[in-house]
């Protein structure tokens, strides 16, 4: 509802099979698979056809006004647990507002947008994955690149959400050896302060102990030199 050219609720069933969309040049068959990939969460805004993320909201004709949300929802059918997820069916929201706030949600649950790409991570079905294929990215299987055609081989092998495993694993760690050279630089710096403070305790007891064995040192001296005197 209210996403680029459907302004109502539009209810659209992909039944066992093949289903064909079938309509003149301009009456939005494109529109159906820019919502697909968006809700599936993608963010390009050239993939999505879009120059921002509010324009994908419908933005009015002479006869109706424009809305202030887009949102689409894509149920999956789950039965044979493709999905890591107990329930039969799978539903996933998307919302945007012109304000530019978004919502996401499974099941009407609110949720973040990493939980909707992992959900459907190694299925075949993300918005990066091959459920929609274009034009470039036939040419990119076809490419002589062994790195263009990586990525659909490594999400159609399943691998793709260990490699983001990996890659989070990896951030963490450098992130802790940051922390890690803070806390030494921290550490240095505090012990060279103590030190110095050390230094500075230090002095005023000898200042403090030094004029007494002065004056011993004095009297001494002038008694040995006067006729008569003897140190005792």
């Amino acid at each position: 509802m209210g996403f680029k050219s459907f302004a109502g609720k539009t209810v659209i069933t992909f039944n066992d099979g093949i289903t064909g969309v079938v309509g003149p040049n301009g009456c939005g068959k494109s529109n159906i698979v820019d919502a697909i990939r968006w809700v599936l969460g993608e963010q390009r805004y050239s993939v999505l056809r879009s120059d921002k993320m509010e324009d994908v909201i419908f933005n009015g004709t002479k006869t109706r006004k424009p809305i202030n949300v887009a949102e689409v929802s894509l149920t999956v059918e789950n039965s044979k647990e493709i999905l890591p997820m107990e329930y039969t069916e799978v539903t996933i929201t998307r919302r945007v507002f012109r304000s530019g706030e978004s919502e996401y949600m499974i099941n009407r649950n609110v949720c973040r947008l990493k939980d909707i790409l992992s959900l459907f991570m190694d299925t075949g079905m993300g918005a990066h994955a091959y459920s929609v294929i274009e034009l470039k990215m036939v040419e990119t299987i076809l490419s002589e690149r062994e790195e263009d055609r990586r990525g659909l081989f490594e999400e159609a092998s399943g691998v793709t959400r260990y490699k983001v495993r990996r890659k989070e694993a990896n951030r963490r760690l450098k992130d802790v050896e940051a922390d890690i050279l803070r806390v030494n630089d921290i550490i240095d710096e505090v012990e060279k302060k103590v030190r110095s403070l050390e230094r500075q305790a230090k002095k005023p007891r000898a200042t403090r102990s030094t004029p007494a064995g002065y004056r011993n040192s004095k009297s001494r001296s002038w008694k040995e030199s006067m006729p008569g005197c003897t140190t005792v």
